[in-house]
């Protein structure tokens, strides 16, 4: 709210031949015929002048400047409170995302490779255009979703909206139920998608696709693709390292050099002289997104029992 006490540079307890004689100042120093720029700094003179030159006006100024929410009712007050939007208000919820968990290997996240993936979702029936069938405004809400209910008087009146208990919410009631849908809306059919894996992609996270998941609510939900990384062939997968656990015989034991399989193709690893199972080797750089790769020595042999 524009404070005119500031724009006219008066105190709040000036008199009116207080007013009446600032608002001459100003006018004749911001009006466009001398001050060309001073155009808008003249409408707001004059808009605060017509305000608090008027006593009545100049009351009900004063009354809001100090409760903002003065005259209004506990709903309105509500929804200047949150920026326009009333919380109490019924909405037509937006259609929910359709999660899908997909497992990957550690391979997979290394290259940052496509993978297809086929899921369950509902589609909008093309017999009836996902409406369900022949619909009625409903009686109970009059078509708006949600009955309202009025409790208080005066200044302290709330409103509460509540979904129409005869139609659920959805405005209409089914005269005829579609014969493909059976009234759903929806006909439940197989998808495939082909999403494409970022590099180094971890373990819990998510990718959302636009507009792929069920048709809720007259529009499609987005699709949200929960990554479950799993260990295979020996790889495993810690933050940007990659891991691989690397088993050797007794006669590779005493080798000179071990082949390490690498995404990006085999390395040679010279055998360390301590061999200790108990600390992994590490190649620098050839991890995740600059991460490091680290090497677990195991050892397998039969015994001749």
């Amino acid at each position: 709210m524009k404070n005119y006490y500031e724009i006219l540079g008066i105190e709040e307890n000036s008199s009116q031949d207080e007013i009446k004689k600032q608002y001459r100042k100003l006018s004749k120093e911001y009006h466009p015929d001398i001050n060309p720029s001073g155009a808008e700094k003249f409408k707001e003179i004059a808009e605060a002048y017509e305000i608090l030159s008027n006593d009545q006006k100049r009351q009900q100024y004063d009354t809001q400047r100090k409760n903002p929410y003065a005259g209004s009712s506990f709903e309105e007050m509500f929804s200047q409170m949150f920026g326009g939007q009333n919380p109490f208000q019924q909405r037509r919820p937006a259609a929910p995302s359709k999660i899908v968990k997909v497992q990957i290997t550690p391979i997979e996240s290394f290259l940052g490779s496509e993978k297809n993936i086929t899921y369950f979702k509902e589609n909008h029936c093309q017999g009836c255009n996902g409406s369900g069938g022949e619909q009625q405004r409903c009686g109970g809400c009059n078509g708006s979703g949600f009955r309202v209910k009025t409790f208080g008087t005066g200044f302290m009146t709330q409103q509460i909206r509540s979904a129409c208990d005869v139609c659920g919410g959805k405005g209409f009631t089914l005269v005829h139920k579609c014969y493909f849908c059976d009234g759903r809306g929806t006909i439940p059919s197989s998808n495939e998608v082909k999403i494409n894996l970022p590099v180094g992609i971890d373990n819990g996270q998510y990718l959302r696709l636009e507009k792929l998941g069920d048709f809720v609510n007259g529009e499609y939900g987005d699709l949200v693709i929960q990554i479950e990384l799993v260990s295979k062939d020996g790889y495993e997968k810690i933050n940007n390292d990659l891991v691989y656990n690397l088993f050797l015989n007794l006669q590779e034991v005493n080798g000179d050099m071990f082949k390490i399989p690498h995404p990006h193709g085999d390395l040679n690893m010279t055998a360390p002289k301590l061999f200790d199972t108990s600390k992994p080797l590490r190649l620098k750089g050839k991890g995740y997104n600059g991460g490091d790769m680290y090497v677990k020595l195991n050892v397998r042999f039969e015994r001749n029992v």
